[in-house]
């Protein structure tokens, strides 16, 4: 009989599993903001492989268009980006979403975004950008951030069932990015629980000193998450009591306007 698609995610023993696959994508991910051009030395050292594995999937990723290579250096080709889009298009709610977004951003100044969970962290696909700038890095589509430190993180792990949530809790490193980072396990469940009954997430300065966010779920109207939307700001200019007041029944508001509006 043939195999659900719906059966749970196969496993790198499965007999199913393509490790070549798997591989060439973990060196196209190899590549990011703090590693834009590598040798293959290097890419080899990032992706665990040895250089003659390194080496044959740089050469065939090459052969598709999707790397380019400079003498000793290669890096991403554009044509990676389809892959990106791919997601984006079959996604038809993305155009309501980012519309709202920006509303946010015009009606309170502020940076707002649509984050999903993938794997340990949370990952942009949607984002309005304010003229303020948060955090020492560029926070744009497709930037992964550890979903245990984030407002919009938490949202999202609090929508697991309880055996998905105590697996990423049993496996996940706390690094302590500021003083005030949560690194204690049983703490931060205390934390997602509290956010999975009050229905948002406030995380205050825990993965950059200044930051501070609040984020909500957003829902189709089948009932069906999307993801997590929140605004970012910096706690120097917005105190916490403007966060809770002002920005968090925002963000409600705008979270009933994607349930009513994406099915």
């Amino acid at each position: 009989m043939e195999t659900s698609l719906q059966d749970e995610a196969l496993s790198p023993n499965d007999r199913d599993f393509v490790t070549a696959l798997a591989s060439g994508l973990e060196v196209i991910l190899a590549f990011d903001e703090a590693h834009p051009r590598m040798t293959l030395s290097e890419v080899a050292a990032r992706t665990g492989m040895n250089r003659a594995r390194a080496r044959r999937f740089l050469l065939t990723l090459h052969a598709l268009g999707y790397v380019r290579k400079q003498q000793r250096h290669f890096e991403l080709a554009p044509k990676v980006l389809n892959l990106g889009y791919a997601f984006l298009s079959a996604n038809n709610y993305r155009s309501v979403i980012q519309q709202i977004l920006e509303d946010i951003t015009s009606e309170c100044g502020e940076s707002s975004s649509l984050g999903v969970l993938d794997g340990d962290d949370v990952t942009y696909v949607a984002r309005s950008s304010s003229r303020h700038r948060l955090m020492a890095i560029t926070l744009s589509v497709g930037t992964r951030l550890p979903a245990a430190h984030t407002s919009m993180g938490r949202v999202l792990l609090a929508q697991l069932p309880e055996a998905e949530l105590d697996a990423f809790l049993a496996r996940v490193v706390l690094e302590p990015h500021t003083d005030k980072t949560i690194t204690d396990k049983a703490e931060l469940k205390r934390c997602i629980l509290e956010v999975r009954q009050q229905g948002y997430a406030i995380a205050d300065q825990e993965l950059d000193s200044g930051l501070r966010s609040v984020a909500v779920p957003a829902f189709d109207a089948n009932g069906r998450l999307l993801g997590a939307i929140n605004i970012s700001t910096n706690a120097a200019r917005v105190d916490y009591d403007t966060l809770m007041r002002q920005y968090l029944p925002l963000l409600q508001e705008k979270a009933r306007q994607i349930r009513a509006s994406v099915s």
